[in-house]
């Protein structure tokens, strides 16, 4: 999958965004916007997601789970939880969708529409990763396009995966079989000459699918953050820190650093001296930071060690990763977990590093490393 390496072990939903899995921010925003009950669909590694919501109290809202024993596609996943829909139009949302949106504004719109279905819709800079739609000014999809090429791209608006549903539309969707909205369902639709309807959402939303994604929704919640948040004990022992950053509890930081907003660090975290933390990077619980290291806008998981005098620019590194002294980590790099990168080595732009794999002292990385332990496939969702 485009995520991997860092799927290898969880689900996409459970990727941390902030220190915290991102399905957590999701549940918080449905909380926000007065949404009381929830749905889960579970599949790959789902267990993980259900330990981390447990029934919903701890967010104001009631969780219920369902099990997909096998893939069941976008539609047929809601189909399989269609006993806990009642009576009245629902809202469908991605697990791994990172928004910042007003969704009562669109339920409302979509009960005013009289429509089977509205689907959220977002102008996006490049939309040839999405589903693209020709709308006009009266709210109407006319057409679909999935993952246009050049030449395709008739529009730059993009489906957000977010819909607002009727119930009608469960008896469309056949039961116990792999079945999607969008290359299914939403023609289906059309061809019956049933009216679909497009909401223009207004604000932040990702899917999180590629790293890319992923450390532009880091950067956009972090720069929602206003102000400085200081949990537990912060030794901060002669270093320059400027906020706004939210620190966890038992975090040192030595002697001429400096940390620069905004970010998130987890507990138990030490930072050694002369090390330079910038604005927009997250670093996880339990890591270590040894002297003279350089950290830019780099997203870092729980208990990895960086070396001395390393540089980690927009990197992602998972859990459990060493990193050796005068190592440079350039941008778009993503090291899978439990890694070894040895003294002097240098990760190119844009390099995958499977789990469980050392980089020799020196080595100059490019492109895929696989572990053969795993799978090798990066194409799909």
């Amino acid at each position: 999958m485009r995520l991997r390496p860092l799927t290898f072990e969880r689900p996409k939903p459970m990727i941390p965004l902030l220190n915290k899995p991102s399905i957590v921010h999701l549940v918080e925003h449905l909380a926000r916007q007065g949404i009381e009950e929830i749905v889960v669909t579970l599949g790959y590694k789902g267990v993980g997601i259900k330990s981390a919501l447990g029934d919903g109290r701890a967010y104001g809202v009631h969780i219920e789970y369902v099990h997909d024993k096998k893939k069941l596609g976008t539609a047929g996943s809601v189909k399989n939880a269609e006993e806990h829909f009642q009576d009245k139009p629902f809202l469908v949302v991605g697990g791994d969708h990172v928004i910042d949106l007003n969704l009562r504004e669109m339920y409302r719109f979509h009960r005013l529409g009289k429509t089977p279905v509205t689907i959220g819709l977002i102008p996006i800079e490049d939309p040839r990763e999405y589903g693209i739609v020709d709308i006009d000014v009266n709210n109407k999809i006319h057409r679909f396009h999935e993952k246009p090429k050049r030449g395709e791209i008739f529009s730059n608006i993009a489906s957000t995966g977010i819909y607002v549903c009727d119930p009608s539309i469960l008896d469309m969707i056949p039961e116990d079989e792999a079945y999607d909205f969008a290359k299914n369902l939403f023609p289906r639709i059309l061809e019956e000459n049933k009216r679909i309807n497009g909401f223009l959402v207004r604000g932040k939303w990702t899917d999180i699918g590629n790293p890319t994604a992923y450390r532009e929704a880091v950067r956009w919640m972090l720069a929602n953050m206003k102000s400085t948040t200081i949990i537990g004990s912060f030794n901060v022992r002669g270093a320059r820190v400027i906020g706004p950053f939210e620190v966890q509890q038992n975090v040192s930081i030595n002697e001429n650093s400096a940390l620069v907003g905004p970010t998130v660090i987890g507990r138990d975290t030490s930072i050694g001296g002369g090390v330079l933390v910038g604005p927009y990077t997250t670093i996880g619980s339990g890591c270590v930071i040894e002297e003279g290291s350089r950290i830019f806008s780099a997203d870092i998981f729980n208990n990895v060690h960086i070396g001395k005098n390393v540089s980690v620019s927009g990197a992602i590194i998972d859990n459990d990763t060493h990193v050796g002294d005068d190592c440079i980590l350039e941008t778009d790099t993503v090291i899978g977990p439990r890694c070894r990168i040895e003294k002097g080595s240098t990760i190119c732009s844009g390099a995958r590093i499977w789990p469980e794999l050392t980089i020799k002292r020196g080595e100059r990385v490019r492109g895929k490393c696989v572990n053969d332990a795993y799978e090798t496939a990066t194409g799909g969702s």
